[in-house]
């Protein structure tokens, strides 16, 4: 007589992109197109923004609360960004197990980095730029954040696409429709990116190549310092 074996829990996937990548919108239309894939909410001590829901967009929570669950091991991984803290909690990926969900974790490179011991089925998925010049454009849109601003945003892109080996799925953004396409091929049919690992290896190398070399992003660097 067989053992019948316990039911697999559902997946975790983890889905990391510098900023200006299209990361939220790609998810967002992935969550509302299948119900059964849900964002865990992180917590974070920065105050609620006009529009933002308690347990929606984040838990909003402070200092000292945030420490506590630290010290409590209740902290999948976190991170400080410009002053605030962020972090991912292993009883929200607990609960949306439990209500049979995808878990959808969006984390920068730093959090995946710390949880990837804690979560060795996870499908880690690295959203890229086409290009440098293409993401800048990108955070140039954002006409809320001052220039000093993106340009943070641009070298931390840097640092995070020289992490790409953390990850097994590569999906380049060069258009929205097709990206997402790849989106839901990884996570919904659970097929392999259409990018092999080592291709996206070199896509990453590629990137890179272009930061240090680009003689736009240099003229752009000089500009900067003048100001």
């Amino acid at each position: 007589m067989t053992t019948p074996q316990a039911p697999k829990s559902p997946a975790v996937i983890i889905v990391s992109a510098p900023s200006g990548t299209g990361k939220t919108t790609l998810n967002r239309r992935l969550t509302t197109m299948h119900p059964e894939v849900q964002v865990s909410v992180s917590y974070t001590t920065r105050k609620k923004r006009q529009g933002e829901e308690e347990g929606v967009h984040y838990h909003f929570v402070t200092n000292k609360h945030f420490h506590e669950l630290i010290k409590q091991g209740q902290m999948l991984e976190y991170a400080e960004v410009f002053g605030t803290l962020y972090g991912t909690p292993v009883g929200e990926i607990q609960r949306l197990q439990a209500a049979g969900k995808i878990a959808l974790l969006e984390i920068d490179v730093q959090g995946w980095r710390q949880a990837r011991e804690k979560l060795p089925g996870a499908k880690a998925i690295f959203i890229l730029p086409p290009t440098v010049e293409a993401l800048w454009q990108r955070l140039e849109g954002r006409a809320t954040e001052a220039k000093d601003v993106r340009w943070r945003r641009l070298m931390t892109a840097r640092n995070e696409i020289s992490s790409g080996n953390l990850y097994d799925h590569f999906i380049v953004n060069h258009n929205l429709e097709t990206a997402y396409a790849e989106l839901e091929a990884i996570v919904i049919k659970g097929e392999r990116s259409k990018i092999g690992h080592q291709e996206g290896l070199r896509l990453c190398q590629q990137l890179l190549t272009e930061f240090d070399d680009s003689p736009w992003l240099h003229k752009l660097s000089r500009e900067l310092a003048d100001n």
